[in-house]
This record gives C-alpha cells, structure tokens and sequence, in this order.
C-alpha cells in the first residue's frame, strides 16, 4: 500500500482553509448581531449590521449546502 502523500497534504490544507473560512463567516455574523443590538440602543446604524450579519450566515447555510451537495453527488 501506497499513500500519496502529496494529496493527503492537499485534503489536509483545503480542508482547514475551509473550516477556518466558514468559522470566521460565522464569527463575523454573530459579530454583526452584536453590533446590531448596540448600534439599536445608541440610535446608529442598526440596518447595515444586521445585513451583513444576516450576508454571513447566507454564505454559511451556502458552504454547508454545497458541502453536501458533494457528499451526496
């Protein structure tokens, strides 16, 4: 038995890029409703947190459902 090496490190990498990418759109979202509730009590602008709050988690739900999309294609 051979391991191709290379790839496993290309699976690896790949891999941890995506975690890392969708746990820092999921940070930014929750970053973004934070930003929200204070802006709503200080009177600034609470539409343009919540939207890209809300722009994050779409991309979230949008990596997940193409993850899956490959699991199961």
């Amino acid at each position: 038995m051979k391991i191709d090496w290379a790839a496993l490190g290309t699976v690896f990498g790949v891999s941890l890029s995506a975690t890392v990418a969708l746990v820092t759109l999921f940070v930014l979202g929750i970053v973004g409703l934070s930003k929200h509730e204070a802006a709503t009590g200080q009177g600034g602008s609470a539409t343009l947190a919540r939207t890209g709050a809300y722009a994050c988690f779409a991309l979230c739900a949008a990596a997940v459902a193409y993850g899956i999309y490959l699991i199961v294609a």
